[in-house]
């Protein structure tokens, strides 16, 4: 090839961005020495190149990335039970999904919305929905319950946690590739995993409209028995514990009540469930990979005051 043909290829090749969501330092990267640096040895590593960087950003906080279509024929890898369930383009980034999961549930399809549906359901169905039958993509992205119950799972992470150089992170998973699943850092201070699981749910009342039904699928008994048994008495003694001692989160347990307040008064129904963290359910393995990516950004700077 002459100088000339390389220029030309050159020129013609899209700059390319990394999009890290799991891994050292969770971001977007312009070349792959640094995407290979901040994922290699990490464990549930999860990143992508784009051609976009706003592709990339989306990517990384868990949004719809919007090139993500590919004509019929393509492969797409569904993974409902790995580190970070969804659908993958490359088999590779498939592969370090399910890479020491015990019980993975995986597949290959020849389209997108059947490689969904595959994870959508947890791996028991490969079949498209009903809602793809007119041949456009669901924009149910959410998981939907038996019982008409809007589904979102809820977690907190903290690396270091009870120490005072501790990371904390939120993770809130709707579904895959859902725009309202969250991954931030926690803000404030503790930085504790208590203060995230309860900020993590506090993020998804906020999230969903009032007059929807509602799960909230959590690891953390602590935050379910502070959000519907344990205020009860804390209120009844202006905020103090059965010691005296000054109850701890208070200023996110009153938050949680105002809003289950607010649903309950409409009628509205708002359903605890307690799951086995680490257990390879789908939805808690993301929402834990959310919150341990969360952990990892620039910590929030708190407003100064006026």
């Amino acid at each position: 090839m002459s100088t000339i043909s390389k220029k030309r290829k050159l020129e013609k090749d899209p700059p390319k961005f990394y999009g890290v969501r799991a891994g050292k330092n969770p971001g977007v990267y312009t070349n792959w020495g640094d995407c290979q640096l901040n994922t290699t040895g990490f464990k549930g590593a999860s990143y992508k190149s784009f051609t976009s960087k706003k592709d990339a950003e989306d990517f990384v906080a868990g949004r719809v990335v919007a090139s993500t279509t590919k004509p019929s024929g393509d492969k797409f890898y569904g993974v409902a039970v790995g580190h970070v369930p969804g659908v993958y383009e490359d088999w590779n980034e498939a592969k370090e999904q399910i890479k020491d999961v015990k019980g993975p549930k995986y597949r290959k399809f020849t389209t997108r919305k059947e490689a969904e549906e595959f994870v959508r359901t947890g791996g028991k169905s490969s079949k498209v929905s009903k809602d793809d039958k007119d041949g456009e993509p669901s924009t149910k992205k959410a998981k939907i319950s038996v019982d008409g119950m809007l589904q979102v799972w809820t977690d907190g992470s903290s690396r270091g946690n009870g120490k005072k150089s501790a990371e904390a992170g939120v993770g809130v998973y709707f579904g895959v590739d859902d725009s309202r699943n969250v991954s931030e850092r926690l803000g404030g201070s503790p930085q504790t995993n208590q203060r995230a699981e309860l900020t993590a749910i506090l993020r998804a009342l906020e999230i969903v409209d009032r007059d929807r039904t509602l799960e909230i699928i959590t690891d953390s008994n602590y935050s379910i028995n502070c959000s519907t048994v344990w205020y009860k008495n804390w209120e009844k003694r202006d905020w103090k514990t059965s010691e005296g001692t000054d109850v701890m989160n208070k200023d996110l347990v009153v938050e949680i009540r105002k809003i289950l307040d607010e649903r309950t008064e409409k009628g509205v129904e708002t359903k605890f469930t307690w799951i086995k963290g680490h257990d390879n359910d789908p939805g808690n393995v993301a929402a834990d990979i959310l919150a341990v990516a969360g952990s990892r950004l620039p910590k929030v700077e708190e407003a100064e005051d006026v």
